[in-house]
């Protein structure tokens, strides 16, 4: 018997995995995928979430896979340009955007060292349920080529398995919040762009660059919803005619550069908090949590679920009373920390004009302080209700009376 079984291996489920078994408890982790492989993603992981692969002593190893560091941002809407840096976290004031397949092999390799059971190529088709108490998740049947059907029992199931989570769904998970899909993304890599983080936003359209590995650049773009039919069927040229409109000087350094890979994309970016834990079990990741990628806050909040996680867990996981209230916390813990970027979020992938924020970010622009402040705001370094200062307000109110 384990003490947990978590379901899924990648950003989520990886660093849960590694911590619990560093507390000392017995852990098996699955993925249905062979390692390494690569998955839809942004990439970027904003400086919280680097504070915490420092923190759990992988940072070195992302490093050393020549992905560089971003240590400057660049955003431009209408007339106006920010250019600067989140805050530090913990020290740190880089980000980064590794390639996924060295992200999450590199995660999962932390989790084995830490003393984890990882079983690759292993899907779950069912949960088990203590047969003294039928509401407490007690294991997974499992199923594999190389093993069959098998059962399993732990004392915690972490379904860490995606938005379309099969833990979620064996569990009838309800949602707690939930949203309309309200943009889609396509993305693909180029050669020979400056290597810099890039975020151009315009009505109805959004496009940003992402630095990765090996001298590529992450170009995604950004449309509204009602435009994914059309976009689905010229993925490619709906890129480009968006880069076109939204940032002309991208799309000329592109023409000048190389596209190394096909174009990636989806239409479907939910946006949802499932009930996070019960007796048993708990949701971590875009399992439990999943919005619009268009801030890139799916990697960091992936890695603070699963910090979160263990540290409410704690000691206390062989005990049931004391893991039961330990996962009731976590899941008020989760939603109150993720609720407010969640919110901002959909209004960012909206597209829609927003005439107060180019109103704000005009006054922004004219300090290098402010501007830092912006960007640990998108980090997540800042938290957004305590951006608005009263030296903003001052800027807004000294602007509004110099105009005509």
């Amino acid at each position: 018997m384990y003490d947990v079984i978590v379901v899924g291996a990648r950003c989520a489920g990886s660093p849960a995995a590694m911590l619990l078994a560093r507390a000392g408890y017995r852990v098996l982790m699955v993925d249905r995928a062979r390692f390494p492989r690569d998955t839809l993603s942004t990439l970027y992981i904003h400086q919280p979430g680097v504070a915490l692969l420092h923190r759990w002593g992988v940072l070195p190893r992302i490093v050393e896979t020549g992905c560089p560091p971003i240590d400057k941002a660049r955003f431009s809407l209408a007339d106006v340009t920010l250019e600067g840096c989140s805050w530090p976290a913990d020290g740190l004031r880089a980000a980064y955007g590794p390639r996924r397949h060295l992200l999450d092999t590199l995660l999962m390799e932390a989790a084995v060292s830490a003393g984890v059971e990882f079983r690759e190529n292993c899907s779950v088709h069912d949960l088990v349920l203590d047969p003294d108490d039928g509401d407490r998740v007690a294991g997974v049947r499992l199923g594999s080529g190389a093993r069959g059907a098998i059962t399993e029992r732990s004392r915690l199931v972490i379904g860490a398995d995606g938005m379309r989570s099969t833990v979620a769904d064996r569990l009838r998970a309800p949602m707690e919040i939930e949203d309309p899909t309200v943009s889609c993304a396509y993305y693909s890599y180029w050669s020979d762009l400056p290597q810099r983080f890039r975020l151009y936003e315009r009505p109805g359209g959004w496009v940003g660059t992402v630095p990765t590995n090996d001298g590529a650049t992450l170009v995604a773009g950004y449309l509204p919803q009602e435009r994914f039919g059309a976009a689905r069927s010229d993925a490619l040229g709906a890129l480009l005619d968006n880069v076109a409109r939204t940032a002309p000087d991208l799309r000329e350094e592109m023409a000048a550069g190389r596209r190394l890979e096909r174009v990636y994309g989806t239409g479907d970016q939910r946006n949802f908090f499932r009930r996070a834990a019960g007796p048993g079990w708990a949701l971590i990741g875009d399992a439990g949590h999943h919005k619009d990628s268009i801030t890139a806050r799916g990697i960091t909040d992936a890695f603070i679920q699963a910090q979160l996680l263990a540290d409410h867990i704690g000691d206390g996981l062989r005990n049931p009373t004391r893991l039961d209230t330990a996962l009731e916390r976590f899941a008020a813990a989760r939603t109150e920390l993720l609720l407010p970027d969640y919110r901002s979020t959909l209004k960012t992938a909206r597209l829609a004009p927003r005439p107060h924020e180019l109103e704000m970010l005009r006054a922004v622009a004219t300090s290098p302080e402010l501007t830092d402040r912006y960007f640990s705001t998108l980090s997540g370094v800042c938290p957004i209700d305590e951006f608005v200062t009263p030296e903003l307000l001052d800027l807004m109110d000294e602007r509004a009376g110099l105009e005509p």
